[in-house]
């Protein structure tokens, strides 16, 4: 059911109509994310509600459940995927007001905060404490907790402290109808529970198609006291994957291990021609922390292991030259375009996780992918867990480059089921990767669609995402919008 202007009034009396937003030109805002079928397909919401509070939230679904108006819930929109696009119009529930840190309890090491906090504006307060929020994504200046949590984002350190799921405790989540529950067992600051089914894991990753996260309890460390970062350039592709494993098998555990390939280095450096890299088919960045003694043993290290494999290695330790050897990994993204005039990074088959042995294999392949479709491709991301993330370029104006990175995107996601591997490693399903939950998943999918079914029999949370629909949960044809017709027949 669309949002007409008597619904419309009565969310006003519900929240306050400075809350609700039904202007043409607000809906446009909300209509895609960063993905690139957001960039080439608007889904715009018939209104957009900005609660401030569970309770309103509360207040919503419940409107929303009478009148089975789909909800799609929202945080910063930077995900990659179409999973925060309103696919089948409704209500874009926008959740950045709900942006409070409720409490820092650093003795029982953990943080209670709602879900429309930035990420670094959260590192930004914990620093005051010496604790951080060990997940590092690449978006931490913009994305917010609410969307880490609902995609189980990590990022660069995720190779030794894990992804964002190892830190949840417990969630506020506010159901497809109205009701708020507690996971994690209500009110408790215990750092691990085995009571009851594990709900609190059943909604990290599942991209707001279950509940609305309304409150976060999440687990925070003491910072390290020091960091240090080594720079090993390659001549190939194969040593760099070799450097990595004999630096695993020398039993050396960096927080961070980096890979740039020869596009992303003179990426980096066409961006600011301040960085200077090796020249080299690929280049990795160990970070490693601690107490200085042994930043500086495990530098030493792993500089050592790879030295027979690389054709420059060197290490610091110091503080400015730490963050001028990192900022080339840190830029990259950003960077991509700069290696070719007139193009737009395509965000689209750029989060595949392979095994770490076949990451070089991975990478040689990417190229050839590119070479074939006549595209450039940067490939760059988190080596040490085998999380690659290819930036496809193309000139959205030429109907014919668009196809071929199409194409191109494809290739990498099946690229990487083929090599044992999976379509995404950290930024989610969304719309992007739906039509491959099939073959990743099996019957375990008929289990996934099952659990979207109990909690929610009406779909209309999040609908449309993750390949949970089939006319078997009562979905027909004729429930789906031409809208969502459009972007399947383009996928």
């Amino acid at each position: 059911m669309k949002v007409d202007g008597a619904l419309a009034l009565e969310f006003q009396k519900q929240l306050g109509a400075g809350k609700v937003l039904t202007k043409e030109t607000e809906m446009a805002c909300y209509a895609f994310d960063s993905s690139f079928l957001g960039q080439l397909t608007e889904y715009r919401p018939d209104a957009v509600v900005k609660p401030d509070s569970a309770g309103e939230v509360a207040a919503v679904m419940r409107l929303a459940s009478r009148h089975r108006i789909p909800v799609t819930p929202r945080g910063a929109g930077t995900a990659q995927t179409g999973g925060a696009v309103p696919v089948r119009g409704g209500i874009v529930l926008d959740l950045s007001s709900l942006n409070r840190i409720i409490e820092v309890d650093t003795d029982n090491l953990q943080v209670l905060v709602e879900p429309g906090i930035v990420h670094a504006d959260l590192n930004a307060h914990l620093a005051r404490f010496g604790f951080f929020f060990p997940p590092d994504p690449g978006s931490s200046r913009m994305c917010t907790l609410g969307g880490m949590v609902s995609n189980n984002s990590s990022g660069m350190r995720a190779v030794k402290y894990g992804t964002t799921r190892q830190y949840v405790l417990g969630l506020e989540v506010v159901l497809p109808g109205g009701e708020i529950i507690w996971t994690g067992v209500k009110g408790s600051k215990a750092l691990k529970t085995v009571s009851g089914y594990d709900l609190t894991q059943l909604m990290v990753g599942s991209e707001g198609t279950l509940g609305i996260i309304t409150k976060i309890r999440l687990k925070i460390l003491p910072m390290p006291e020091k960091r240090g970062l080594v720079l090993a350039a390659f001549d190939t592709l194969e040593k760099s994957g070799e450097a990595v494993i004999s630096v695993f098998r020398n039993r050396l555990f960096p927080s961070a291990i980096e890979i740039l390939d020869k596009t992303a280095i003179r990426a980096a450096m066409l961006y600011k021609p301040d960085i200077v890299l090796p020249q080299a088919e690929a280049a990795l960045l160990f970070e490693v922390d601690g107490s200085p003694a042994d930043v500086v043993y495990q530098a030493e290290k792993i500089a050592g292991v790879c030295g027979p494999l690389a054709g420059h290695v060197e290490w610091t330790d110091d503080p400015v030259k730490f963050g001028k050897l990192w900022q080339a990994r840190q830029v990259v993204g950003a960077a991509a375009a700069r290696v070719k005039p007139g193009v737009t990074r395509v965000y689209d088959g750029e989060d595949i996780c392979v095994p770490i042995t076949k990451v070089p294999q991975a990478l040689r392949r990417i190229q050839e992918i590119g070479a074939r479709h006549g595209l450039t491709i940067v490939t760059y991301g988190h080596i040490g867990d085998g999380n690659l993330h290819s930036a496809v370029m193309a000139n959205l104006r030429d109907p014919a480059e668009v196809e071929h990175a199409r194409q191109a995107t494809d290739d990498i996601h099946r690229l990487a089921l083929e090599l044992g591997g999976t379509t995404t490693g950290e930024h989610g399903v969304g719309l992007t990767r739906a039509k491959y939950m099939e073959e990743e998943h099996g019957l375990a999918l008929e289990v996934m669609r099952g659990i979207k079914k109990a909690f929610d029999p009406d779909n209309i949370l999040n609908p449309g995402k993750m390949a949970l629909e089939t006319v078997a949960m009562g979905e027909t044809a004729s429930d789906k919008t031409a809208q969502d017709k459009t972007a399947v027949e383009r996928e």
